[in-house]
């Protein structure tokens, strides 16, 4: 059975894989720094080459860094308490010096966990199906980028559709980004926002896929209010945060696409 204790430490333990560290290291009150090393049992979208992941659970900084880059890592999570470095103005102090060495502040998230003292499956007005893979293969266009991922087809194993009428108008997919824990990814048609249909379709995913023994997860920009709020009301909480530091090519590249 699942509890909020028992989840956290699913994902600590997951982290800890990600970064090649301890799942202690999360509930140090000091920051910690490891190697950073991509492991076979790491979540499948942590792709080389990284220069540092910085990560907190609340406490500290779990810092997975490559050796040419420890040295400024060290002396900048030393430099500000540990959860200004996840924000504005400091973080310019980090990517000037990054920069230097032909890299830059690239990915920055918020993690969430299910509640298990709020998680219920909320109603929705419009009909609900569960989707399984063999479903999603007319289903990869732009409408529905944010619930499934073309790149990665194969992890795309589990969702729940809303429909009208027989039309797909919301869509919670999930995928099997690691052993233990699926992320679950959102889209409704603008027509039927604000009605209840986002937090329907992600708390009957994530129900679902507590069933088959896993555990849910929701990332979110942290400027994306409209998800956060999602998160939340689908009796979803805050659990950690992440910032990543990438070559200054692949940041650039990702600019041009826009």
């Amino acid at each position: 059975m699942f509890t909020n204790q028992k989840i956290m430490q699913i994902a600590m333990k997951q982290s800890a894989i990600d970064l090649n560290s301890k799942e202690t290291d999360f509930l140090e009150k000091e920051n910690v720094i490891v190697k950073s090393g991509i492991g076979p049992l790491a979540r499948k979208y942590y792709k080389e080459p990284i220069a540092c992941n910085l990560v907190s659970y609340g406490n500290n900084i779990v810092a997975s860094v490559s050796d040419e880059y420890k040295d400024v890592v060290e002396e900048y999570i030393g430099k500000f308490e540990f959860y200004h470095c996840f924000e504005t103005p400091n973080l310019h102090w980090i990517d000037e010096r990054m920069s230097k060495l032909g890299q830059k502040v690239c990915f920055m998230a918020e993690y969430f966990l299910p509640d298990m003292n709020k998680l219920t499956r909320l109603p929705c007005d419009y009909e609900l199906k569960l989707l399984k893979q063999t479903d999603f293969s007319a289903l990869y266009l732009p409408e529905w980028s944010n619930a499934l991922c073309e790149a990665r087809k194969e992890l795309d194993v589990l969702g729940v559709g809303a429909y009208e009428n027989g039309k797909l108008i919301g869509l919670a997919a999930c995928s099997a980004d690691c052993d233990s824990m699926w992320q679950i990814g959102i889209d409704v048609l603008p027509e039927y926002r604000r009605k209840g249909v986002a937090s329907s379709l992600t708390s009957n995913l994530a129900m679902e896929i507590l069933k088959k023994g896993k555990v849910p997860f929701y990332c979110s920009a942290w400027s994306n209010i409209r998800s956060s709020r999602n998160a939340i009301k689908s009796g979803f909480m805050p659990a950690w945060v992440e910032m990543t530091v990438k070559p200054v090519e692949m940041v650039n590249e990702m600019n041009q696409k826009g």
